[in-house]
């Protein structure tokens, strides 16, 4: 990976990260289209980098973060099914991140379910967030490890299925973004030198870069996400996503195939 490369996917994981849209997924198709995906440091670099884009969230919503212990009790019980999830099927899901196809698949299916959530839950008015409010939407965020399903648009919709409004929704996906990535980023990292491998001061660098550039680009994505949602709703990501799952589909199977080699 060179410097080049670092800052295009630090700038898709921070455009995408708390979007519907699926960062993962669109990290590794650019991944797959530079040819480095297969690359153990690239999978190491789209995970750390994730740490920019939550403190992007630490830094906007900093005195929501003072309130009661209720509110860390509940980011704990919702964190809880993607530990336990992502512990038992961790091999699977890194063979999938390999998968453009399935990116594409995930990418069209979730655009167009996202075309009727408004018309199936509407805007809410919810703003309470109960312990069991907090599983449910823990467990629809499990639905991301299927790449390209989208972490944000799984928990918001999660909590618009508990008759919450969409930016109360939104709003909770982001700060449990927190321990979710701050716990994929640990758990891939422990693996990472588990299998022998070492950091150069290169790569190093890189991290730094990536994060830096993922934590000034989610701060605007999130803001005017909010904004949007919030007004508009969610039919113009549904129409991206199959737009853009339709277009990797043709590339990789008309164009230049988006292949791990």
């Amino acid at each position: 990976m060179n410097l080049f490369e670092a800052i295009i996917l630090a700038i898709i994981e921070g455009i995408t990260e708390f979007l519907p849209v699926s960062s993962t997924g669109h990290m590794i198709v650019a991944s797959s289209f530079f040819g480095i995906a297969h690359e153990d440091f690239t999978k190491l670099f789209t995970i750390v980098i994730q740490l920019g884009t939550i403190m992007s969230v630490i830094v906007l919503y900093f005195k929501r973060f003072f309130q009661s212990l209720d509110f860390y009790f509940k980011l704990f019980v919702a964190f809880i099914p993607a530990v336990i999830l992502g512990l038992l099927f961790s091999d699977s899901i890194d063979s999938l991140l390999e998968n453009p196809i399935t990116v594409a698949v995930s990418l069209i299916i979730g655009g167009f379910l996202l075309l009727k959530v408004d018309d199936w839950f509407g805007d809410e008015d919810g703003t309470e967030i109960s312990y069991l409010t907090a599983l449910k939407i823990g467990f629809f965020q499990c639905l991301a490890m299927i790449p390209g399903v989208s972490r944000s648009g799984a928990s918001i919709v999660g909590g618009m299925t508990q008759k919450l409004s969409r930016t109360v929704a939104a709003e909770f996906s982001f700060f449990l973004a927190i321990p979710t990535m701050l716990g994929a980023t640990v758990k891939k990292s422990y693996d990472y030198y588990k299998a022998g491998f070492e950091l150069t001061s290169d790569q190093v660098n890189l991290l730094i870069i990536g994060n830096v550039v993922g934590f000034i680009v989610a701060l605007i994505a999130i803001k005017s996400f909010i904004t949007y949602l919030s007004k508009h709703g969610f039919k113009i990501f549904g129409y991206y996503r199959i737009v853009a799952g339709a277009l990797i589909l043709f590339i990789h199977f008309f164009i230049q195939k988006l292949t791990i080699i």
